[in-house]
């Protein structure tokens, strides 16, 4: 899973995704105090997928998106620069040790838009916060 982690963040590089949220992308957890806006991305689940020849594995990632912004404007930029990103596309993941190359394919399965009172470092903030899940097939090469 490191690696795949590391590929996912690695294709955030020079993005306008990245550019949206000041490079601020979080593995888990944003550290105390962050800036907004931001971008936390988790694994939600890992199943195996090994049928009959297959060797695989179904992940699915929530990517959550938070801004501080009263209008509407940034947060629908960010999920939209990072449906463009990450919708319907691929990934190669580089081999680890006896771990051959396997090619991930990523779609979105869901949005869940909120409103959010969040303490902060000034106090308690309105925030939006929208959570896309994507679903990751992975096969190994």
């Amino acid at each position: 899973m490191k690696n795949l982690l590391t590929s996912i963040y690695s294709k955030f590089s020079g993005s306008a995704f990245s550019t949206d949220v000041g490079g601020r992308i979080y593995l888990d957890e944003a550290p105390s105090g962050c800036e907004f806006p931001y971008c936390v991305y988790s694994i939600v689940s890992g199943v195996p997928d090994d049928v009959f020849n297959k060797k695989g594995r179904d992940v699915l990632i929530q990517f959550s998106l938070f801004s501080s912004s009263s209008g509407a404007t940034e947060i629908t930029t960010m999920y939209n620069d990072l449906h463009s990103l990450l919708d319907d596309q691929s990934l190669t993941i580089p081999p680890t040790g006896t771990v051959t190359d396997v090619l991930v394919w990523m779609y979105e399965t869901n949005l869940v838009t909120m409103v959010e009172e969040i303490t902060t470092t000034a106090g308690i903030q309105t925030v939006k916060h929208w959570a896309a899940d994507y679903s990751l097939i992975i096969e190994a090469a």
